[in-house]
């Protein structure tokens, strides 16, 4: 069915202006509920610490480097902490940990805002946008600084620009492919077969890798072949970056004048791709903050290519002048001196940026092949650039409005991901169907705009194109090459129509083959299924504790909502997690505790002391990740047969994918399989399929009390 383009636009204007505000209204409760310590706990902040020097980066902007202070701690490595690359934070002088709980917006009138550049092992790097430095002056000195980490509004403002552009254009804008996206054209014609490699026309094709699958062969076809639009379906473990690389450099060799645009929601996704391409020596180039400093990133990154290239020498010397005024400022006592240097700050920053642009312009219409996050690819620096094909990576995790920042100009597009996991993350509730007549009782204009009921941001570009022309434009992906078979079966099964085949390398490999790993029955066994049935084990709300540790407020109802726990289960996961590394010799690095909730996780921490280099992560977190031994904590336990979270198939589709060898499930069977026909097919699955084990708690307990 076809879409309406400015009905589609101002709905998602709406929605996005909802989500928005609900990521303003969880920082901003967040930061005045909780002290600065027990943010850092819930991953959003970084405390005591101290500025250890300032640079001039990309686009001008001041870099402040931040360490642990000395005064605080004796290691020269941050604590634990949640912020990561590419996040928005506050930078400020730390209130006093007896202070009152500050307000957002008390803390952005003495603080600066600015992106993280870089996370170490014992430093953070923060760019200062430049408007807050000119207004400002920038924490340092021999105070102690915290960072905070604040909703993204740049991402916010640049997916609301283009659906605005959207809403506005006319029927005579819209492109040919715009018109096939929406639903107003069909898409061109693309055979069904095409299993020969001159099938694709314009030659037959050369494989620069000979190890790709069919199935892989196939969607690089389909891909090459399809004027408007490809999807490419990626379960999990089978390929679908290998199958992009091979794509890029079938496009590049088939037409010499291809120009490609190739975008991701994270950096991560982006940099994953920047890795593998860059040993291929064609020209590319990296937007934005490289998330990762390996140098395979780092060469192509427009921040270093501005510094080494031939073009960068232009800005060299202002760079150099900058460093040399930033370096002044940490000497200055005199408050007269330093608003001059900042003056001077302030005119040199507008000859680099003049500079700058000209040289990212040179270096940009250079290359083949430019790389960005989906937002970051609204920045000027593409503004008057043309591309052939725009590629994006995990198009399944992104909001769609997001996915037309660089599809606004494109001419053909080809997507990948996997629409059955999960989908990008919603804090804001959608509004019930009619909900926009409140706006509409109050406008008396005939022109307001038309909302798309039952509308949501969770529905991505990917699902819409999959429900709009149907398989005609997919192809998936068939060989996985993570999962041990019998790991693979039940989602291969439940929910890839059971297409998905175990390469030969992966299909039988267990824990004990691991080089250094004793055969037990715990690395012997693929699937472990400890069932609590019974009621022994029962789950726990988190609404009625404290820890104590944030000024008397209730922290775990603040920090987890209604997150739930289960105490016994995190018993049988330490025993598990014991068995593994101490009898079975597992290396801690290589196992993995998800589950669906963060008050399990919060109960779980101190395993992380216990086997330094095991990861606890939620469900949705670790989308996109593996290892060797993943062990799952479903936590529900009740006799109502409540489930919550696990009701939502595609966020156990996430947790039953992510290990190579080991899959050990935790849960009451009895609950789990009241939530839903998928559940309850997966709990008789587990419990026909897996090594099965019935924990008693007496000697758990006891066993507990004796270590």
């Amino acid at each position: 069915m076809a879409i309406d383009i400015p009905t589609f636009a101002s709905t998602q204007i709406s929605l996005l202006a909802a989500e928005l505000q609900a990521e303003v209204d969880e920082t901003s409760a967040l930061v005045s509920l909780h002290s600065p310590s027990a943010l850092q706990r819930a991953g959003v902040a970084l405390t005591n610490l101290t500025v250890s020097s300032q640079r001039t980066g990309l686009g001008g902007k001041t870099v402040i480097e931040l360490g642990p202070d000395p005064a605080f701690t004796n290691s020269t490595d941050l604590p634990e902490h949640g912020i990561r690359s590419g996040d928005i934070v506050l930078l400020a002088e730390q209130p006093p940990a007896s202070g009152k709980k500050r307000e957002v917006k008390e803390l952005e009138r003495k603080g600066v805002k600015g992106v993280v550049t870089r996370v170490g092992k014992g430093v953070v790097g923060v760019a200062v946008e430049a408007e807050e430095e000119d207004r400002k002056e920038l924490p340092g000195g021999d105070k102690r600084v915290w960072i905070v980490k604040l909703a993204d509004e740049v991402t916010w403002k640049r997916m609301n620009g283009t659906m605005e552009k959207m809403a506005k254009m006319g029927e005579g804008g819209y492109s040919y492919f715009m018109r096939v996206l929406f639903g107003l054209t069909t898409p061109s014609p693309v055979p069904d077969d095409l299993t020969r490699d001159e099938d694709v026309g314009e030659g037959k094709i050369t494989w620069f890798d000979q190890s790709l699958n069919d199935s892989q062969k196939d969607a690089i076809r389909f891909a090459l072949k399809s004027p408007e639009i490809a999807l490419i379906h990626g379960p999990p473990g089978t390929g679908k970056t290998h199958t992009l690389i091979e794509l890029v450099l079938q496009l590049l060799s088939r037409h010499s004048h291809t120009r490609i645009l190739i975008c991701g929601p994270s950096n991560i996704s982006v940099d994953n791709i920047v890795e593998r391409l860059s040993p291929h020596k064609i020209p590319l180039i990296r937007l934005g903050h490289p998330a990762r400093l390996l140098p395979s990133v780092l060469s192509h990154s427009l921040d270093v290519l501005t510094r080494t290239s031939e073009a960068g020498a232009i800005v060299k010397d202002v760079r150099a002048e900058m460093d040399a005024k930033q370096a002044s400022i940490r000497k200055t006592k005199s408050g007269k001196e330093r608003k001059a240097i900042y003056a001077d700050l302030k005119e040199l920053r507008k000859e680099y940026r003049h500079r700058e642009r000209k040289c990212v312009g040179d270096l940009i219409s250079k290359s083949k092949v430019v790389l960005a996050t989906l937002h970051g690819s609204g920045g000027f620096q593409l503004r008057d650039e043309e591309f052939d094909v725009v590629i994006i990576d995990e198009a399944s995790q992104a909001l769609e409005a997001q996915c037309w920042v660089p599809l606004l100009t494109a001419k053909k597009a080809v997507c990948a991901g996997d629409h059955l996991q999960l989908p990008p993350t919603i804090k804001s509730k959608p509004s019930p169907p009619g909900e926009n007549k409140k706006t509409k009782s109050k406008t008396t204009t005939a022109a307001a705009p038309q909302v798309q009921k039952g509308a949501t941001l969770e529905t991505t570009l990917f699902d819409r194109l999959l429900a709009l022309h149907g398989e005609k434009i997919k192809r998936m992906l068939t060989t996985q090459y993570r999962m041990h078979e019998k790991i693979m079966r039940f989602p291969s099964d439940e929910l890839y129509e059971s297409r998905l085949i175990a390469a030969e390398g992966v299909a039988a490999r267990l824990l004990s083959e691991v080089p250094g790993t004793n055969d037990i029955d715990e690395t012997r066994e693929p699937l472990v299924f400890i069932d609590t049935q019974g009621g022994d084990f029962p789950e726990k709300t988190e609404d009625d504790d404290e820890d104590g540790r944030g000024g008397g407020v209730k922290s775990k109802r603040s920090l987890y909502g209604d997150s739930k726990s289960n105490e016994g289960e995190a018993m049988l996961v330490r025993e598990h997690v014991r068995c593994l590394v101490e009898e079975g010799g597992v290396k801690a690095e290589d196992i993995a505790v998800v589950s669906p909730y963060n008050a399990q996780l919060a109960l779980l921490a101190p395993l992380k002391d216990l086997y330094p280099g095991i990861e606890l992560g939620s469900v949705d977190g670790f989308q996109g990740r593996e290892k060797e031994a993943v062990i799952v904590t479903l936590v529900r336990s009740n006799s109502d047969g409540e489930v919550g979270f696990l009701a939502e198939k595609r966020r156990l589709n996430v947790a039953m994918t992510r290990p190579k060898r080991s899959l050990t499930v935790i849960g009451d069977s009895e609950t789990v399989k009241k939530g839903s026909k998928f559940l309850k097919k997966w709990m008789e699955f587990l419990e026909e399929n897996a090594d099965l084990r019935y924990p008693d708690l007496a000697s758990l307990t006891a066993a507990a009390g004796d270590s």
